[in-house]
């Protein structure tokens, strides 16, 4: 996608759209599957994508399909909705931005993208998107894999929600941080 982060705008939504009204169950019913791999699940793809038209009001990328967002050019994260919820969607930008590998997040608790002092501001911020939907331009720390601390920026947090409206979890967007 050219353009990056920077790029997003609101092409793609009647495919969107399209797409998720026959995917009423969704990928992410019950939480965790660890055997589905969401790299190139479709309907994974149309939930992330659906539900940021619907609660943010524009597109999350220029084309909407599980290969370019895997490909995109800004991190994408979702984690389910448990009580601890652990991630099950990180795109190659956002694998890149935090040191794992695919394997290494998918099922890791998303707690552990930050510090524990930085933990109770986390939970503030997911409570106050579960409240309103979604939350534009957040700011906050995180860690990587191996420790070092950066800041992710201008980040928008939304609520997962299929079209039925039934809370499959919460994703994030954001820029790559620029490396040092």
């Amino acid at each position: 996608m050219s353009g990056g982060w920077r790029g997003i705008v609101a092409q793609g939504a009647p495919r969107i759209k399209e797409a998720l009204g026959t995917r009423a169950g969704g990928p992410y019913a019950g939480g965790m599957e660890g055997e589905m791999d969401r790299r190139n699940d479709e309907g994974s793809a149309a939930l992330m994508a659906g539900s940021f038209l619907r609660l943010v009001g524009r597109a999350l990328a220029a084309e909407v399909n599980a290969k370019a967002l895997y490909e995109a050019g800004f991190c994408l994260l979702a984690h389910d909705g448990a009580a601890d919820p652990r991630f099950i969607y990180a795109n190659r930008a956002a694998q890149t931005c935090f040191g794992y590998s695919w394997d290494e997040f998918i099922g890791l608790p998303s707690r552990l993208s930050a510090e524990a002092p930085e933990r109770a501001e986390r939970d503030r911020l997911l409570a106050a998107v579960r409240e309103h939907g979604f939350i534009a331009d957040y700011r906050g720390v995180r860690v990587r894999k191996n420790g070092e601390r950066f800041w992710i920026e201008q980040a928008v947090v939304w609520e997962l929600r299929d079209a039925a409206g039934v809370r499959r979890g919460q994703a994030a967007v954001f820029a790559p941080p620029a490396t040092p």
